[in-house]
C-alpha cells in the first residue's frame, strides 16, 4: 500500500482508495493501544461470550476512524504551516469532557515535528493527560518522531513506516508529496 500511494503516477482515486486502506490499518492499530474492560454479551442463541469494550474514551484520516468507531467524538485542530518552521493556530474545537479521554491524534505526515508538537501541546492545555496522547499518521521522518517523542515522552505513535529522513527543504523523503493536495485533488495534476 505505501508503494502505491507513493507513485507518482497512481490516480487520484487510486491514490484515495489505497490511503483510506493504509489509514485503516493505522486506526485500527491505534485503537487497540486504548483501555478497555471485559465485557459480556449474549449471542443470538443465548450463549455467553466474553470480549472486550473500550472505557470511555486530519480530516483524510477521520473517515477510517469513523468506520472502525460509530458514535465516537471528533474534535479539530487546525494548524497552517508559515514558511518552513512557522505555524499559527487557526481553529480548534474538541468535545468538552476531552480532558477525562483518550485522545487519538490524526494526522497523515509527521515530518519536521512542529506542527505535531503544537497539536499536542493544544491537547495538553486542555487538560488531556500526556501519556492519554496516541498520535496516528501513515509515515513519520525519524526527526519528527524523535522530536515528539523528546518533548513528550509518555506519548505513543503509530506509523505505518518511518522514512529515510528529511531533504534541504524538510520535506519527508522519499515521501509522497503533499497528502491533502493528492487526496482532495488540490494539486495541480489532473490524474
Amino acid at each position: 500500500l505505501n508503494g502505491l500511494i507513493r507513485d507518482s503516477l497512481t490516480t487520484k482515486h487510486d491514490f484515495i482508495f489505497y490511503s483510506n486502506r493504509l489509514i485503516r490499518l493505522v486506526v485500527e492499530h491505534g485503537l487497540e493501544h486504548l483501555p478497555f474492560t471485559e465485557k459480556q454479551v449474549i449471542t443470538s442463541i443465548g450463549s455467553v461470550y466474553s470480549g472486550v469494550d473500550f472505557c470511555k474514551s486530519g480530516e483524510s484520516m477521520e473517515n477510517a476512524f469513523r468506520a472502525c468507531c460509530k458514535g465516537i467524538k471528533i474534535g479539530k485542530i487546525l494548524i497552517q504551516r508559515e514558511g518552513d518552521n512557522g505555524q499559527q493556530l487557526i481553529y480548534e474545537k474538541l468535545p468538552q469532557d476531552i480532558l477525562n479521554r483518550h485522545v487519538l491524534l490524526l494526522d497523515p505526515i509527521l515530518g519536521t515535528r512542529n506542527l505535531a508538537v503544537q497539536a499536542i501541546s493544544v491537547l495538553i492545555s486542555k487538560g488531556v493527560s500526556e501519556s492519554n496522547n496516541i498520535f496516528l499518521n501513515i509515515i513519520s521522518a525519524p526527526q519528527g518522531v524523535h522530536m515528539v517523542c523528546k518533548k513528550f515522552p509518555r506519548i505513543k505513535i503509530v506509523t505505518s513506516e518511518i522514512e529515510s529522513g528529511l531533504n534541504e527543504d524538510l520535506r519527508v523523503i522519499p515521501g509522497m508529496g503533499e497528502f491533502g493536495d493528492r487526496y482532495f485533488g488540490t494539486d495541480d495534476h489532473d490524474q
